[in-house]
């Protein structure tokens, strides 16, 4: 039986992983600590908060005489570590949040992690210390380059890369230097239930529920490799249960979509939904383009971002051959499971869109 610390629980992917790893391993403690910020929904956790192996904290990463308060007091054998500021656009018009949670938050988990597994009296031997990492820190690939493996060598174009790019090596430093038993991760681009709308693909579908322009940076051909959450938190998992101490492993979905392309699927998959279901027309009165069976007239071009990359792409060979990973979703199945869960979860989207969660949050835990 594990007693896992989940950073960053309550979020998009950590969230997901938490509902996944509690699913599947029922006996095994799980404590989940996430300071809650914009991107961080308590409401993610509704189905596992009443379970009895299940605790949240509301806390930050920063607070190091927490974490080692809870890795003690809730005999944690290992950490796994989500909690990020995430959003590329965030980082470029405020990255003080991004140096703040990305590596001070990492260095403030992995010095109390030292301090319990390794300095005390007795060494826990079996700790793990998992940190979930990004492609984006391999930097961008033209549309012929070989897509990113673990030995890519780091080039990250955005203070959220560079963010997380320095927490990597953190953690690398921390297991050559003091021995702590690590493993890293870096995933493509995630989605499904749960994520946040500023993204791309939530906002899409939540744009055209709303019968709002559809922005697409430049020219839409910026091209990505996505992930169904799911399958990421497949992926952890059997890092954690086979994965090689000390190694990094890519975690990938194997498919590379251009920008325009999601949104045009996207587009489709809302408009068959209206087909088959009636009632969205009432639920949606504000999607004129959905039910006239013309969303892709939403698509409105806006001007590329600042240090825009190209393309990321995850080579996940190393992945596949040592835990035998192989994600279980299509883009085809992921996408159309996830557009069903935003047209049957519109209380979460629009209670995180109108600010009324952020208010509650606020009366919560001021």
């Amino acid at each position: 039986m594990k007693k896992l610390l989940v950073t960053g629980g309550a979020g998009f992917i950590g969230a997901n992983f938490v509902h996944y790893w509690m699913a599947k391993y029922s006996a095994d403690k799980v404590v989940v600590l996430d300071a809650l910020t914009y991107a961080g929904n308590i409401a993610n956790l509704d189905s596992v908060k009443d379970d009895a192996n299940f605790t949240f904290v509301h806390g930050n990463i920063c607070d190091q005489a927490l974490i080692e308060t809870l890795l003690v007091e809730h005999s944690i054998d290992t950490l796994v570590h989500f909690a990020a500021e995430s959003h590329v656009d965030r980082s470029i018009t405020g990255p003080d949040a991004f140096i703040e949670t990305n590596i001070i938050g990492t260095y403030s988990l992995l010095k109390a992690a030292k301090k319990v597994w390794l300095d005390g009296d007795s060494i826990l031997a079996g700790h793990r210390f998992h940190h979930v990492s990004t492609d984006e820190v391999y930097g961008t690939l033209s549309p012929t380059d070989p897509a990113f493996t673990e030995d890519t060598a780091y080039a990250p174009n955005s203070p959220y890369s560079a963010s997380k790019a320095a927490s990597d090596h953190l953690v690398r430093a921390y297991h050559h230097t003091y021995g702590l038993n690590v493993t890293t991760s870096n995933c493509s681009n995630n989605y499904g239930p749960f994520h946040f709308p500023e993204k791309l693909i939530p906002l899409v579908i939540t744009n055209i529920l709303h019968d709002t322009a559809l922005p697409i940076y430049g020219d839409g051909q910026q091209i990505r490799d996505w992930l169904y959450v799911e399958d990421h938190a497949y992926g952890i998992d059997l890092v954690l249960q086979d994965g090689r101490v000390g190694e990094n492993y890519n975690i990938g979905g194997d498919n590379e979509w251009a920008n325009i392309d999601i949104v045009k699927t996207i587009s489709k998959l809302v408009e068959q939904e209206f087909i088959k279901n009636k009632d969205l027309a009432t639920r949606f009165p504000a999607a004129k383009a959905a039910r006239a069976q013309n969303t892709e007239s939403l698509i409105t071009y806006v001007k590329d971002r600042l240090g825009h990359d190209r393309r990321y792409a995850i080579d996940a060979t190393k992945t596949n051959n040592e835990l035998s990973y192989k994600p279980k979703e299509s883009f085809e199945t992921g996408i159309a499971k996830t557009v069903a869960w935003y047209l049957n979860n519109e209380a979460w989207w629009q209670s995180v869109m109108d600010g009324s969660y952020q208010n509650w949050i606020a009366e919560q835990y001021s």
